[in-house]
């Protein structure tokens, strides 16, 4: 059965960092692409931050040098270190696991990001 849990969410101020992570269990992890998502009230959930099962990463625009992702295969890990974080970071964050082929994708429960002061 496909797992994802995602810790390390919470409260911060604006300019603070939070570490968000992904454990999977119950599918090939080195075979899929993984990424964060978020979804603030009244909004569509996004993508953040993309990590692919040959180590590529792409960034959203309004998190780029900003958030950091990454992924330890050995552990079944993806990792979302976001530094000088904004209110509009704001969010539930999701982890996602995708098949290269995409056919099949995989949902965490979601964390809640807090971002004021």
């Amino acid at each position: 059965q496909v797992q994802l849990v995602e810790s390390g969410g919470g409260l911060v101020q604006p300019g603070g960092s939070l570490r968000l992570s992904c454990a999977a269990s119950g599918f090939i992890f080195s075979l899929y692409n993984m990424g964060w998502y978020r979804q603030a009230p009244g909004k569509q959930r996004e993508l953040v931050a993309q990590v692919t099962s040959g180590g590529s990463r792409n960034y959203a625009d309004p998190v780029k040098g900003r958030f950091t992702i990454s992924r330890d295969n050995a552990k079944n890990t993806v990792v979302l270190q976001m530094n000088s974080l904004k209110p509009e970071d704001t969010a539930v964050y999701y982890c996602n696991a995708r098949s290269a082929s995409g056919i099949r994708s995989h949902w965490g429960q979601g964390t809640q990001v807090t971002v004021s002061s």
